[in-house]
């Protein structure tokens, strides 16, 4: 490494380069911490904003704009009652109600009669609300006014795809403050229960602020004028996500501080020293995850894609914060802030028989029968992932129902279930006839009704019912016959989109982006083991125990879904997520283990140095895990059924990488395969001669300090 290099990544350690470090990062967060509360600002919220690009339903989307200059959506307001005679009294006092819902109709539309249902005991009134700003709080206002006229006996809801947008919106806006507020709280918590210090836990807070700031603005910045992709999930998800890799960050690197402070009496000595020697291990953390989220850009789904590259930016900004301004503060203060267990020079960094030097010693005595013993464990809980069941109807996305989920139910018992959410048609104006008569002659159609023609006259739309509901299976096969039918109207170029199709999309997509990015993702991350590791073994078994770790995650959370938390099911994006997560995420475990192994197999050979590793990074690493997955698990008390599945995988699946991966199988393997596990870098070939030497050393001899230490 150049000495550039190496004097400017320990300079926040400095004696007078500490300063500027600081005074950096407070211009920094000056300059643009107004910059981060307009994240809001540059949020996709449209149609397309979660489909698959270039998907059929996403063109159709950007076709509809050219019918209007504004969005035109549905509400539609149900009345549903046992009694048929209060049915009826609610049928004429809707056919009062269409002028109290007159405000809420877009101009040059009107509302049309109350639509009884067959048995008597339902009515729906379907009201064309113009679909641009402000459409939220005309649903809100339409609800009460729907709400204040229903009589005695009868209940009323509004639903349809304005209500639906509504309810995922109000989902929506209070995610950021709630999961911001959790996840502080969250992490305080443990910081403390880490520490056990009043004051220490408040720098790593303190720099994931900072970290949180220039994220928020850099993102800004990015979407605003480099085009990237952000949406209010993909939002929700980065400042988790610092959080969790920023205090990942910060409690290895104060672990090896305070290590080097009970062997150097000078602070910034003992920080440079720290900087230096997990400084690589950071970086390798920080470089997998960020380009393993990257790899999210090959998505089709726009989702995915904001979701990866937001968070790749989250990454890399935490990464910073914590390697500068975090090693300034802590140098700043002095060692006062362990108070009250301030390390002391001379005295042992931690006790000569820890819980973690108990279990490597139980790993070296039997390390084959250890490691068989993890894998048949996580082999039996990957086995519960075969039963899955896959997709989530519009009803099973939330863990409350909300209105508009209610009254599609009741539209759906006692109406064609399509009826309040017709498929869309877009057509050439000069074949509409025959897309028409293509479209009703298709299976599962119930009805074709006519609808909008551009101002030019060039393309037609077409509203088609289906018998089933929207978010069925059965609908799904209907809307793929009925893109075969219109498809085969030779010169009419006719595209079918709404609700259902989105969903067949979307489905269809996340299957092609599993068999796109996970291998993609596999190659970079095994690209950056073998670059840390300079080794081929050692990076192949590590990475084949993080994919073991994500089944094993995936099938224990399927059972908690079925059995404990009622989920009907996986949302289709979710494996994804969950393997590009847990493999970035996980790796880091095992990073931060494996680049302390290799430094002290240097220095005592191949078994002490797997043994010494473990037993000095076995309660970091632990406190870190703890500290991710319950920053993750906030995610599980979220309305959204995908959020909550995201968090609850994602945190057993680091539970697992901190207790059973990196605690016994990671370190089992490397005992039971000795020098092999290094092969073919230089510690495979000197292994065997640091063993012997190390071997002649008395028995809990300690090991001969560098030079570095030394100084």
């Amino acid at each position: 490494m150049p000495a550039w290099i190496k004097r400017l990544s320990t300079a926040p350690g400095g004696r007078r380069s500490k300063w500027l470090v600081l005074v950096a990062w407070l211009i920094v967060a000056v300059a643009l911490g107004p910059l981060a509360g307009k994240l809001g600002d540059v949020e996709e919220t449209g149609p397309n904003a979660f489909l698959p690009k270039g998907a059929e339903s996403a063109r159709v989307n950007t076709e509809l704009e050219k019918f209007r200059t504004d969005e035109l959506t549905a509400a539609v307001v149900v009345y549903t009652g046992a009694d048929r005679a209060a049915v009826e009294a609610a049928g004429k006092e809707a056919r009062a109600d269409v002028s109290d819902f007159a405000p809420f109709v877009a101009d040059g539309h009107r509302i049309a009669p109350p639509l009884p249902s067959v048995d008597g005991k339902a009515l729906m009134t379907v009201v064309p609300m113009d679909g641009g700003d402000g459409i939220t709080d005309k649903v809100d206002e339409l609800r009460d006014v729907a709400g204040a006229h229903a009589p005695p006996g009868v209940d009323v809801e509004v639903g349809g795809p304005a209500a639906s947008l509504t309810d995922s919106v109000a989902v929506f806006d209070t995610l950021d403050s709630t999961l911001m507020i959790a996840t502080g709280l969250v992490v305080a918590a443990l910081l403390l229960l880490t520490y056990r210090s009043p004051i220490l836990w408040l720098f790593p807070l303190l720099s994931v602020g900072f970290a949180a700031a220039l994220t928020q603005a850099t993102t800004y910045l990015l979407a605003k004028y480099a085009g990237l992709p952000v949406d209010p999930q993909s939002a929700g998800v980065l400042m988790v996500l610092v959080f969790g890799v920023g205090t990942d960050y910060a409690l290895l690197l104060i672990a090896r501080y305070r290590e080097e402070l009970h062997r150097t009496e000078d602070r910034h000595a003992a920080m440079r020293v720290a900087l230096r020697r997990s400084g690589p291990a950071i970086l390798a953390s920080a470089g997998t995850i960020a380009v393993g989220l990257a790899c999210l850009a090959f998505a089709d789904i726009n989702s995915s894609r904001s979701l990866g590259l937001v968070g790749a930016v989250g990454v890399v900004c935490a990464f910073l914060a914590m390697v500068t301004v975090l090693p300034a503060l802590l140098v700043i203060c002095g060692r006062w802030v362990f108070w009250p267990f301030v390390p002391r020079l001379g005295t042992p960094a931690r006790k000569p028989h820890t819980v973690w030097s108990r279990i490597g010693g139980a790993l070296a005595r039997r390390p084959r029968w250890s490691w068989m013993m993890s894998v048949a464990t996580t082999g039996v809980l990957a086995l519960s992932a075969l039963g899955i069941t896959m997709g989530l109807s519009q009803s099973e996305m939330f863990q409350d129902k909300p209105e508009s989920v209610i009254a599609q139910e009741h539209i759906a018992a006692h109406f064609p279930s399509g009826a309040s959410d017709p498929a869309k048609i877009v057509t050439a104006s000069e074949r509409a006839a025959q897309v028409r008569t293509a479209a009703a002659e298709t299976p599962g159609v119930a009805r074709v009704e006519n609808g909008d023609r551009t101002p030019d006259g060039q393309l037609t739309t077409l509203s088609v019912v289906l018998k089933d509901a929207p978010d069925s299976e059965a609908a799904k096969n209907t809307v793929d016959a009925l893109r075969s039918s219109v498809h085969a109207v030779e010169g009419a170029d006719a595209l079918v989109g709404g609700t259902t199709a989105q969903t067949l999309d979307t489905q269809r997509a996340a299957d092609r982006d599993l068999r796109t990015v996970i291998p993609v993702v596999l190659l970079v991350v095994l690209g950056v083991l073998i670059w840390l590791l300079r080794a081929l073994v050692a990076p192949l078994l590590l990475l084949a125990t993080v994919v073991l770790s994500f089944l094993a995650a995936l099938g224990a959370s399927n059972l908690l879904f079925e059995h404990v938390l009622g989920f009907a099911g996986i949302d289709w994006s979710i494996p994804l997520m969950g393997f590009v997560f847990l493999v970035a995420l996980g790796i880091d475990y095992n990073i931060f283990l494996m680049h302390r192994v290799k430094e002290e197999a240097t220095r005592l050979g191949h078994t002490r140095g797997v043994l010494e590793g473990l037993t000095s990074t076995g309660g970091v690493i632990t406190s870190a895990g703890i500290v991710l997955a319950a920053t993750f698990a906030v995610f599980a008390g979220l309305p959204l059924v995908t959020m909550a599945q995201m968090g609850v995988i994602v945190g057993i699946g680091v539970l697992l990488d901190t207790f059973l991966v990196r605690t016994v199988l990671v370190p089992a393997l490397a005992l039971d395969l000795g020098r092999w596990f290094w092969w073919p870098g230089r510690l495979f070939r000197t292994a065997d001669r640091d063993d012997a030497v190390t071997a002649t050393r008395a028995p809990g001899s300690s090991p001969r300090p560098t030079a570095e230490h030394r100084r």
